[in-house]
Formats: C-alpha cells, sequence, structure tokens
C-alpha cells in the first residue's frame, strides 16, 4: 500500500497535449468519473477510515514493522476527494518513514493513486537524529520536485482485475514511475502463523530501477497481505495483524 513502492517501461506511447509523449498504460483520469470517490470498497483494497494493518519483516539491517491506518480527514487532489492512508515505517523500533498516501475510487470501482506526503527520517552511523527529508513525494497534477513535468495519477487496484492487465500506478517521468501487472488470481498464501488466504498476485516493476521486482499478494475483503522483493536480500514482508 501500501503504498507503490516501484513503477515501469513500456514500448507503446501516445503523445498528450504539450508535445511530450506517455506510456499507453498510464490511465485517462479524464475518462473517469467520481461520484463517491471516498468510499473505497474495492474487494482487493478496501478503505475503511478506523482500519489499521500491521505488517513486519525481517531484513539485513534488523526487523522491519510497517502501521498503515486509514484516517477519517480527506485530502482534495485535482478536484477529486481522496481517502487518507498514514503509512509509517520503523526500523528496529526507530521510525524511519512517515507517509500520507491519497486514495480515491472512481465510479467504476477502480482505485487511484492520486499521491503522498512523505517524510523520511534521517540518522548518523551512530543513530543519531540528523534531519527529515521528502524524497519521493508526489501530487497528481502538480510537479512537486521541479523536473519539469506534471505527475499523473494511475491505478492502485482495478475494479476487475484479470491476469496480463498491466498499468501505471502513478507516473511523474523521472521521479515516479510505477507499474503493476496482474500475475494471476486465487493464489495460495500461507503466512508465518498459519493463516492462509486464496489472493490476487501482482508484480510490481520500474524502469528506473532495472531489475527490481516487488510480488504483491492481496486478500479479498482485507487487502495486502504479503509481499516478496525479488533480488537484494530477499525480504518478505507479512501482515500480523488488522483492525478492527
Amino acid at each position: 500500500m501500501l503504498g507503490a513502492c516501484l513503477g515501469l517501461w513500456t514500448s507503446g506511447c501516445v503523445p498528450p497535449l504539450g508535445g511530450a509523449s506517455i506510456p499507453d498504460t498510464v490511465p485517462d483520469f479524464t475518462a473517469a468519473s467520481f461520484s463517491n470517490p471516498t468510499e473505497v470498497d474495492n474487494p482487493y483494497f478496501p478503505l475503511v477510515p478506523g482500519t489499521i494493518w500491521t505488517y513486519s519483516a525481517v531484513t539485513e539491517d534488523g526487523t522491519e514493522r510497517i502501521v498503515a491506518e486509514v484516517l477519517e480527514v480527506t485530502r482534495d487532489v485535482m478536484g477529486v476527494a481522496c481517502r487518507v492512508v498514514r503509512v509509517r515505517e520503523h526500523l528496529n523500533d526507530v521510525l524511519v518513514e512517515d507517509t500520507h498516501d491519497w486514495h480515491a475510487q472512481d465510479d467504476a470501482g477502480n482505485v487511484w493513486y492520486m499521491g503522498e506526503e512523505v517524510d523520511n527520517y534521517n540518522y548518523d552511523d551512530e543513530g543519531n537524529f540528523i534531519n527529515i527529508s521528502h524524497e519521493g513525494a508526489w501530487e497528481a497534477g502538480k510537479d512537486v520536485a521541479g523536473l519539469g513535468s506534471i505527475a499523473k495519477p494511475g491505478h492502485l487496484m482495478k475494479a476487475s482485475p484479470a491476469p496480463g492487465d498491466r498499468y501505471h500506478q502513478e507516473y511523474y517521468e523521472g521521479n515516479a514511475e510505477d507499474v503493476a501487472e496482474v500475475v494471476a488470481l486465487d493464489v495460495s498464501v500461507t503466512l508465518s502463523d498459519g493463516t492462509s488466504y486464496a489472493c490476487l498476485q501482482t508484480r510490481d516493476f520500474t524502469r528506473l530501477e532495472p531489475g527490481a521486482n516487488e510480488y504483491k499478494y492481496y486478500a479479498p475483503g482485507i487487502g495486502l497481505v504479503a509481499e516478496e522483493i525479488v533480488g537484494g536480500g530477499g525480504e518478505r514482508v507479512e501482515l500480523i495483524s488488522v483492525e478492527p
């Protein structure tokens, strides 16, 4: 969620107004309608205010804990009210990242990723706090990093995902170009505590990080339950609790 982490390469492009070109896997936001955008009830990505997911992973740097919470507040982005999800990441019980992600569901049931505010907590080698930076922040319809391009929203989850679907989760050229591909439906996933789910499996990737792949598993009625990072340390993130 929890926030989308990766992005995309694609060969097909269409020219938008202004002469630049964007991949044809970037969804057409202008074609979507939003009658009740903060009621996000997509079965694979439900966002009910008050829901809290907690995830855990063991990495080469230590134990990672991620807490995602759906807030009651909303945020207007490109004229659409968005549901806000706060995601806090801790490494060895030290806060390293605090984000506010913005999502909206269109009338067809697609969940759009509209941007995020990012606070990165930086520490020195002795663990002393240095400062807060904001790398990775973006907002649809704006150029928050001053890159000379306008960020476009994308699909975080499609209304009716099918194997082979491929779509940008956002497109902010040179900064955030995440892409998801639906791998399979009804994939059996068993977590370390023995809980099993039949999941939608996606692969997330980006041309900005060649060779990087993340496989994510979404259970109906719950959302993200596991994530596997291929390459590097081979990290696996698992859901350990969901409230209420």
